[in-house]
């Protein structure tokens, strides 16, 4: 309790690089109390840190199978962005000549993404950033006096009149023996409750933390068999650090999926705590993800089963505080979900194997295109690390974009085609949105970000090329590996 404070602060707050990330800061000897006023942490002179000895835990610096000459190259291209250099501190760096060696294939790719972001966006110098962050703040106190954060009910009632309609389809087909149709019908059920799941997995229904988990858990799990705890666990880290290769769980997919060049040096993944090893299987697989990547989101919801069991059956939730008991209310959901869907559904409604194996495939593969919805705001955005001086809003609309569609389309795309939008302010709810958006569209022309808004064939067209991309990169990193296998000149690789 004694280690960190809440207090204020004079003037404008400056970011701290983390300790994980290579920050260095000075520790209180045994015998120095805390005083009022503190060291400058971005004092240059300041001589006195903490202990050298420590190992980063940023995966960039911890590649498997990564020389040390390519670690020392990056380490000094991040020092050019205001981030301390690792090979600086580090007890290993210490005695090295300062000389700046080769970039590798991949150091080099890195340094040329960060470069064409550093042209794109705005400055990261301090009066540049305030400026941004000050204007994103007027820009809140606008949403709030246009009551855009008020939660329309009546446009929920419509959602709930489209749910019965079509889960009476699913039903009347089910009766009548096209269990196909009968399948599609519950695809699209699924499809559409994942959108009010994802509203009140933001507390953005009632704005009010137990109604909104009861609403979420009913939806999710109850209704659709997955955990929304699990969602929120995962979802809310990725808000925070968006397409982010080493933090960002929602673009960790390796062996399957590699949207950055980077998940090639097998990045260590904060979020699960593990290695993302780029194996054999990984070596072949992203070389082809581009040609995988729509069959393989046809079958993304059977992957979030899995998840949501891991999740409930380890219990990675809150075990104590006042959410304890939402491990178990999403545990009763299963149950319930798999009575009524693999019971009474599967096994007393469908007579045999062959159409019970239809109307499985159907009414999973009909939710792909909302997978498809999940990714194209983030896969063809960003990943690079602009360091600890770039903005919150910045950083958001640098990694997200948007797909334009017209009004009357809006209840297919749920409201993620205002990701951009929902990044900025998660809690505007979604039928809000497309109200929100021409603010936001003058917020980026008055602070000169560029705000991404692609049509949604034009959105998977940018997808599929990054993806193409990595796929290429793979292929020539594979070859120079081949390569050098071959020759078995390995120095200075």
């Amino acid at each position: 309790m004694f280690t960190y404070q809440i207090g204020r602060i004079q003037g404008q707050w400056r970011n701290f690089l983390p300790p994980i990330q290579g920050g260095r800061f000075r520790p209180y000897p045994d015998d120095e109390q805390p005083t009022a006023e503190l060291d400058d942490p971005f004092d240059d002179d300041q001589d006195s840190f903490s202990d050298s000895s420590w190992e980063p835990d940023s995966p960039i610096f911890d590649a498997v199978e990564q020389s040390t000459l390519s670690r020392r190259a990056t380490n000094a291209h991040r020092g050019l962005h205001g981030s301390p250099s690792i090979s600086s501190i580090s007890s290993a760096g210490a005695a090295e000549p300062e000389t700046v060696p080769k970039l590798s294939h991949l150091d080099a790719r890195t340094k040329s993404e960060i470069d064409l972001d550093l042209t794109k966006y705005p400055s990261l110098d301090p009066v540049t950033q305030e400026d941004i962050v000050r204007r994103y703040r007027q820009l809140d106190q606008l949403i709030h006096a246009q009551g855009l954060y008020q939660c329309r009910y009546a446009d929920y009632m419509i959602e709930l009149v489209r749910y019965i309609i079509i889960f009476s389809l699913c039903l009347l087909f089910l009766r009548l023996g096209y269990y196909a149709i009968s399948g599609l019908f519950l695809g699209l059920f699924w499809h559409q409750l994942v959108f009010t799941a994802h509203d009140a997995g933001h507390t953005g229904i009632t704005h009010n933390y137990l109604y909104d988990t009861v609403i979420g858990v009913v939806i999710a799990d109850f209704l659709g068999g997955l955990s929304i705890g699990w969602w929120k666990r995962n979802h809310n880290v990725h808000h925070i650090v968006t397409n982010s290769p080493e933090h960002d769980p929602d673009i960790e997919h390796v062996p399957i999926f590699a949207i950055s060049h980077r998940f090639m040096e097998s990045l260590r993944s904060t979020f699960y705590d593990r290695i993302m090893t780029y194996d054999c299987f990984a070596r072949h697989a992203i070389r082809y993800q581009h040609l995988l990547y729509y069959p393989l989101m046809l079958l993304g919801r059977f992957n979030l089963y899995r998840l949501s069991w891991e999740y409930l059956i380890r219990g990675l939730g809150p075990r104590r505080g006042p959410a304890w008991w939402h491990r178990w209310f999403e545990i009763s959901g299963h149950v319930f979900f798999w009575t009524w869907y693999g019971y009474g559904i599967l096994y007393r409604s469908i007579p045999d194997a062959r159409s019970r194996f239809i109307f499985v495939m159907v009414s999973h593969m009909v939710t792909g295109p909302l997978h498809v919805q999940i990714t194209l705001s983030h896969f063809a955005m960003s990943t690079a690390d602009l360091g600890i001086h770039e903005s919150f809003p910045q950083k958001m609309l640098r990694t997200t974009m948007d797909v334009d569609c017209p009004a009357w389309l809006d209840f297919v795309h749920g409201g993620l085609q205002f990701q951009a939008i929902h990044h900025l302010y998660p809690r505007i709810p979604r039928h809000n949105l497309r109200r929100t958006q021409k603010l936001v569209q003058e917020f980026c022309d008055e602070v000169g970000i560029p705000y991404a808004l692609y049509g949604f064939v034009d959105g998977n067209k940018q997808v599929v090329g990054r993806l193409a991309d990595v796929a290429r990169q793979a292929a020539i990193l594979a070859q120079c590996q081949k390569t050098l296998a071959s020759s078995g000149d390995f120095g200075a690789h």
